[in-house]
């Protein structure tokens, strides 16, 4: 069951109508890949009356902004992600992390026909990312989560595997990141497989049940993720730097004039 603090979070931005899809951390917990986190990642749409939504919850959840850049839909669209702490008392100390823009994924209008919508034994209702999207949003730089991707995936592919859909043996076979269930998939869908192998070659090394060179390559599929997502993030981090300098030279100035 989602924690209380964060079941407040998404209470308040519902009942604000805020345009927002879960993501993160506790997106993959609905989706089966258990894991406790503290923060609320959110993708919002960028829009000036979405943002002033999203400010109205923010300030009933008694949110303060914990690091530059500021709430803006000039950061929000270059693809940064604005970070807020609440302090109500339902939702205290419960992080929030705000973005309108993810690598490799698509614009938020699209995201949100694809989205997946759950309802609580409460009747609450959340909207997430779909699976296939939250997957590609987990392509990032961080160690910690290509080992949440990969169970995210496990966790889909046993579920559903007995009586799957051509568009999730697909996705499985795009995305698998287990040697030994990409290697059984393999052999259960093996003309689709053979097809996918032009655009993800290491499925030839599934098919042929060569485990530990498919490890290999999964780990270099995963590297060459890695270096685009670190690429994708250079300029962000080099104008988030300025900012915060920016930031600091102002702070002395106005220690100095006091």
């Amino acid at each position: 069951m989602i924690p209380n603090r964060i079941r407040k979070v998404l209470s308040t931005m519902a009942n604000h109508q805020v345009r927002a899809l879960l993501m993160g951390g506790q997106a993959c917990v609905f989706y089966g890949a258990a894991e406790f986190s503290r923060d609320t990642d959110l993708l919002i749409l960028a829009d000036a009356a979405n943002l002033e939504r999203l400010e109205a919850a923010l300030q009933d959840l008694q949110a303060r902004l914990i690091a530059v850049p500021p709430l803006s839909l000039d950061y929000l669209k270059q693809g940064h992600a604005v970070h807020f702490r609440c302090h109500h008392p339902e939702a205290k100390e419960i992080r929030i992390d705000v973005m309108s823009r993810l690598r490799g994924v698509d614009e938020f209008e699209v995201l949100w026909t694809r989205r997946t919508t759950l309802r609580d034994e409460d009747g609450a209702v959340y909207e997430l990312l779909s699976l296939p999207d939250l997957v590609q949003a987990k392509k990032t730089q961080r160690s910690k989560d290509w080992p949440m991707l990969q169970r995210l995936l496990e966790a889909h592919y046993l579920q559903h595997r007995s009586d799957a859909t051509l568009e999730q043996r697909r996705f499985w076979l795009h995305e698998l990141r287990t040697p030994e269930l990409l290697a059984e998939a393999t052999q259960r869908w093996p003309e689709l497989a053979e097809k996918i192998a032009r655009l993800r070659p290491l499925l030839l090394l599934a098919k042929a049940e060569q485990l530990d060179r498919l490890r290999e390559a999964l780990l270099a599929e995963e590297q060459t993720e890695r270096q685009y997502d670190r690429t994708y993030w250079q300029p962000l981090k080099a104008e988030l730097e300025r900012l915060r300098h920016s930031v600091r030279t102002e702070s002395k100035t106005d220690r100095k004039q006091e």
